[in-house]
């Protein structure tokens, strides 16, 4: 199965692909697009359409993983959020791609064990779990591929949350346990606590995207 995450803005949009292979998670791609701050909104968001397309028709996802959009003091952050998640959504339905969404929280506990995680530690759990070699950067693509990483397990199990499905209460209680990825996740957290190296594996290639100017 392969994910592509992404984590949305008009401004710096990460996006993160990764593939399950039985019960082993692989970074595939990875990067950031940003877009300069003198475009007209309408051409950032084309920018961010034209990428989520590329990234569509070259890696062939089985799922679009987006952190969903809650609700800040910031409004006109959260504004640009919600016009740039429409367009990943509107670029996976016209190829048809399944959408699922997590909280930044939800994502923050996936991988880091915890919701209070902070960007570094989020980082090197995601370079755990991936088994990369470099850290992945920046902070955006890190979040994409976060996000990615807790669709990608949470599909494993009865916990399915659709795009449509914006308030938790309406959805079905989480199945609590001690699930492989969980055990992974302690034991990642263990190494690293215990001055361990991360798991080493294939360099992954990160990449920016800026739209012209």
């Amino acid at each position: 199965m392969i994910v592509l995450g992404i984590d949305p803005g008009t401004a710096a949009l990460g996006y993160g692909i990764i593939e399950r292979t039985g019960g082993r998670l692989r970074s595939v791609d990875y990067g950031c697009l940003e877009t300069a701050p003198e475009l007209p909104l309408a051409e950032r968001l084309e920018a961010v359409h034209d990428l989520v397309t590329d990234m569509i028709e070259l890696h062939h996802p089985d799922l679009v993983a987006v952190e969903r959009l809650f609700f800040t003091r910031n409004a006109q952050t959260a504004f640009a959020v919600g016009q740039a998640r429409g367009v990943v959504l509107l670029a996976a339905a016209q190829h048809g791609i399944p959408v699922r969404e997590a909280t930044p929280n939800e994502v923050k506990v996936a991988t880091a064990g915890h919701g209070r995680a902070t960007k570094d530690q989020v980082q090197r759990m995601v370079q755990a779990v991936l088994g990369t070699v470099e850290l992945p950067t920046p902070d955006d693509a890190a979040d994409a591929l976060a996000v990615a990483i807790c669709v990608a397990n949470r599909e494993r199990s009865v916990d399915r949350t659709t795009v449509g499905l914006l308030d938790r209460s309406a959805a079905a209680p989480v199945v609590r346990g001690v699930t492989p990825f969980e055990r992974a996740v302690r034991d990642a957290l263990r190494r690293q606590n215990a001055g361990h190296a991360a798991p080493k594996g294939s360099a992954t290639r990160s990449v920016e995207r800026r739209s012209a100017s």
